[in-house]
């Protein structure tokens, strides 16, 4: 607010700043695989609450769980929910798992926009790339953090990434629940193929490689 008066009210005059600036890699591992700490302690969200919100609260409340997460060797917190402890987001990303699910097919799943999770624009990105190929079930739907664990140890899970704004596409390495430390696959070493497909096919969007494209018009 540029208004000169201090006082609870409309404002009626303020001074907006764009700031911008290059950037490098969000993570100090760059593109290479992170460690999460699936929390069972804490929650980031409520529904009703502003957990879909860039509300300073919602990132104050995790700096405590966040510095646990380092001392254990992970980057970031996987936030869990309710009872069931379903799966949300992770403390800069939004998450992806491409798994065989329990009916047999291949699927690409995040967690749905229920009020508790920030609605990315590099989330939906995602989505809608990877709807257009065509090449496996895309789903945003609930699932839980013991589905994810029966998953990993018996082999389903093909491959995990994050992403987000700052963190583009980030690849998983392991998840870390319950003291136990799920190893990740990573098909191509420091990634799996999709996660760098992904990458690859945004930043081309990004940088006009892909000619005429409606996310990015010239």
């Amino acid at each position: 607010s540029t208004q000169p008066t201090l006082g609870v009210g409309q404002c009626s005059s303020a001074l907006l700043f764009a700031i911008l600036s290059p950037v490098g890699a969000y993570y100090p591992t760059g593109f290479k695989p992170v460690n999460l700490l699936a929390d069972t302690r804490y929650v980031r969200a409520w529904p009703g609450g502003m957990g879909d919100t860039k509300c300073g609260g919602n990132y104050a409340s995790t700096i405590k769980p966040q510095a646990e997460a380092a001392a254990k060797n992970c980057q970031q917190v996987l936030w869990l929910f309710g009872e069931k402890q379903q799966v949300t987001e992770v403390g800069t990303m939004n998450l992806f798992v491409l798994w065989d699910n329990e009916q047999g097919e291949r699927e690409l799943i995040t967690a749905p926009l229920d009020g508790t999770i920030l609605q990315g624009v590099t989330r939906q990105s995602v989505l809608d790339l990877t709807r257009t190929w065509g090449e496996f079930k895309v789903s945003e739907r609930v699932y839980t953090m013991p589905q994810l664990r029966d998953a990993l140890k018996s082999g389903r899970v093909v491959e995990m990434f994050g992403a987000g704004t700052a963190a583009t596409v980030s690849p998983v390495g392991s998840v870390l629940y319950n003291d136990e430390r799920l190893a990740v696959p990573l098909a191509e070493g420091d990634a799996g193929a999709l996660a760098k497909r992904v990458m690859n096919g945004l930043f081309d969007i990004q940088y006009g490689v892909v000619p005429s494209h409606p996310w990015a018009p010239i």
